[in-house]
Parts: C-alpha cells; structure tokens; sequence
C-alpha cells in the first residue's frame, strides 16, 4: 500500500545546502514574519505612548500602515518572483526589510518611526509572497498540503514566543531594543536566502510592466476571486484582536506586560495546534466540510466574545480560544483550495492572497482602534458576524461548478486501494 505522502503529481526539487527539513524551516521561517515583526513589540505600545509622548492612536499607525504598506509590496513582490526567480526577490526583500528594522532603532519621533515601520514592511512583503509560492513550486498533492499544514503550525511559533521575548526585552532595555531583534532576525532570514537555491523551473519572459499585471490575469480568475474573497474576510476579526490586545490586557484588564505576554502566548498555542489538526481531521474528513465547522465555531466563539469576554482576562482568552483554534484548522484547507485554481502565475496569486488577507485585517485594526467603550464586545461582534457571513458565502460559492475541488481525497483512496 502506497504512504498518502508519496501521491502527489511530480518530483520534489531537493535543497543542496538546506536539506528537505532546513528547507521547510526556512518556509516556515518566511511565513512567520509578519507575527514576529508585529507580535514581538506588541507589549511595547503602551510604553511607546509614554516614550514619545503621544496618542494610541498614532502609535497604532506604526501597526496600521505596516499592514498597509505590506498587501501593496506583496503585489509587487509576488509577480516579480515570478520574472526573475525566488530567490533574487527574497534578496532584495529581506535586504529592504533588515535596513528598515535597523532605522527603526534610532527614530527620534513617531512620524520617523511610522515611516521605517514602512519600509520594513516593503520588505516584509517580500518574504510571505514568495514563501506561498515556493511551497507550490516544490510540492503537490497531499505532500503539498501537508507541508502548508507544518508551514503554518510551525509559523505560529512566532505568535507564541514573540510577546514573551518582547516582554524580556522591556525587563532590562526599552523599545527599542526590540527592533535590534528584528534587525538580527532580517539579517538571519538574508542569510537562509542565499543558501537556498531557487525553486521556480520555468519564468515569465515578458516585460516586468507585464510581470506585473499578471495580477489582472489572476484577478480574472472567477473561481480564485470568489474563494479568496470569502475565506480572507476573517482577518479583520483576528487582526482586530492583534492590535488591540495590549490595551485590553495592560489598560483594560490592568496586567503587566510580562502578564499580558502570557495570556497572549497562551492564545496562540491554538494558532500552532490548528494546522496540525488538520492534518488528522483531513484524513477522515474533506477540507469543504473543515471549512463549514470552522466558520460555525468562529460565529459561536463571537458570542462568547461578547458575553463574558468582559468578566476577567481568563474569561476573555477561553471565549477567544475556539475562534482561533478553527480560524487555524481551517487556514491550510483555505491556502490550499486557492492554489488548486491556479496552473501558473503562482507568484501573481500569493501577492493576492497575502494582499487580502491584509487588507482585511487593516480594516479590523482600523476599526478597532476608533474610540469604543467597549473593544471586547466590538470584537465579539466582528467574530459572530464575520463568520455567519463567510458561512453563508461560503456555502453558496464553493457548491458553484466553476470552482476546482481538491481531489486528493479520491485519489489517496483509489490508489490505496489499488
């Protein structure tokens, strides 16, 4: 009987100086950089506040416009990767990203801070579009999957160490020593680039003018915008959560930051279990169907949320738990029936989806940093409506015959059998 993790459509290139495993650590690396450029300061906000002696809501556009500035590098990076390889993209990328974490160090003002915070995020941008599309260009079928499933599990590492690490950061330096970690994490993220060796067999010949409006090719794909459109709408929920839960942990709840750090870390162990309970669930159950609990569990937890979020920091962690849980059961079932729409432009799509899934969770940071009374109950609210909405869509899209099923499942059993 053939091991479900040999199907797949075609050989796996092999990694000369990473290996198989360093080569899935570099991607999972890569994946993690959005988490570890903002988890890691996010005990930091309520000091920068007194540091420079301003609003939150100016320090939120540090989080803000990072956000912003890394969907538009996203759409730029991905179909450039596509032009002239991964590898020289990552470069390039990471050098933009390690240069902007070094000047964050030194700004002397919140303006000058929003303004490197810019241009790492550039950078930033460079490394989850391409990561997305090495994995498509390495592996396939129920292998691909898989790694997606590892991918994300081991990204959200990130979530979980980084408010930790920048809690002891805060112990013995001030803010600033968090940026001197993200230099040193883009200068180590460079170095994994150069010894990895490039992925992409076959490159897109024509101008970079036309490498770059193969967005619009993708974008006309029916099947892949309508997915994408639905299955991203759930970061402006988790994204709120993000840039909010330093003011409700530390100024709501009255925690230390060291506190606060736990509490988060503690949430994002249910990021980490996610992919990897896909992993078993999608052996006994089709990913649509993954889906359709997901967005169910999501919409309850929004009610939690709202109903005794408010009672204590415990209260509020254990109603968040299942939505973030699910929200990640269901996110490499989500990446990978977006690749299964596609054939080429592999690059083009994941700028797309990294550009999505951020803007989205743009507009939960927006909106949560407006001056509500109560953000826990906005925040509830966001997650029960987000998820009955993307439920709904969800149902009615995915049943439509334009859209490419993920077959692995029949042909994992048809070749079992055989």
């Amino acid at each position: 009987m053939e091991s479900e993790e040999k199907i797949c459509d075609k050989k796996e290139k092999k990694q000369k100086y990473l290996g198989d495993k360093g080569f899935i650590m570099f991607i999972a690396f890569l994946s993690a950089f959005i988490p570890l450029s903002t988890d890691i300061y996010l005990p930091a906000l309520p000091k920068m506040v007194e540091s420079f002696n301003t609003s939150e809501g100016l320090i939120n556009l540090t989080l803000i416009f990072f956000f912003i500035f890394y969907a538009v590098g996203t759409l730029f990076w991905g179909p450039l990767s596509d032009k002239y390889g991964r590898k020289r993209v990552l470069l390039i990328g990471l050098s933009v990203y390690t240069i902007g974490s070094i000047l964050c160090i030194f700004s002397v003002n919140v303006y000058q801070l929003i303004f490197y915070r810019i241009l790492q995020s550039i950078g930033c941008g460079a490394a989850t579009a391409v990561a997305t599309a090495i994995v498509k260009d390495v592996y396939s079928g129920r292998r691909r999957v898989t790694i997606i499933a590892l991918v994300q599990s081991m990204g959200m590492l990130s979530p979980i160490i980084s408010p930790v690490i920048g809690a002891m950061i805060l112990s013995v330096l001030s803010w600033r020593g968090v940026f001197v970690v993200l230099s040193i994490i883009g200068a180590l993220a460079l170095a994994g680039s150069i010894a990895m060796e490039e992925t992409l067999e076959k490159r897109y010949t024509g101008s970079i003018f036309k490498s770059i409006g193969r967005l619009g090719v993708v974008a006309k794909n029916k099947s892949f915008m309508s997915l994408l459109i639905i299955l991203s709408m759930l970061s402006v929920a988790s994204m709120s959560f993000i840039s909010s839960s330093s003011y409700i942990y530390v100024n709501g709840f009255g925690l230390s930051e060291k506190v606060y750090s736990y509490y988060f870390a503690l949430n994002a162990v249910f990021y980490l279990l996610g992919p990897l309970l896909y992993i078993k669930l999608s052996k006994n159950y089709h990913s649509n169907s993954i889906i359709t609990v997901s967005f169910i569990v999501i919409s309850i937890s929004g009610v939690f949320i709202c109903t005794i979020g408010n009672l204590s920091p415990l209260f509020f962690a254990l109603s968040l738990i299942p939505a973030s849980l699910f929200g990640n059961i269901m996110a490499p079932a989500r990446t990978n029936l977006l690749l299964e729409q596609l054939q080429g432009d592999i690059g083009a799509a994941s700028s797309l989806m990294s550009c999505a899934m951020t803007f989205y969770g743009s507009i939960g940071m927006f909106m949560i940093s407006l001056d509500f009374s109560n953000k826990i109950v906005v925040m509830g609210l966001m997650y029960l409506i987000i998820g009955i909405v993307s439920l709904i869509a969800w149902l009615i899209i995915s049943k439509k015959p334009y859209i490419k099923q993920v077959t692995y499942h029949t042909e994992v059993a048809k070749k079992s059998a055989e």
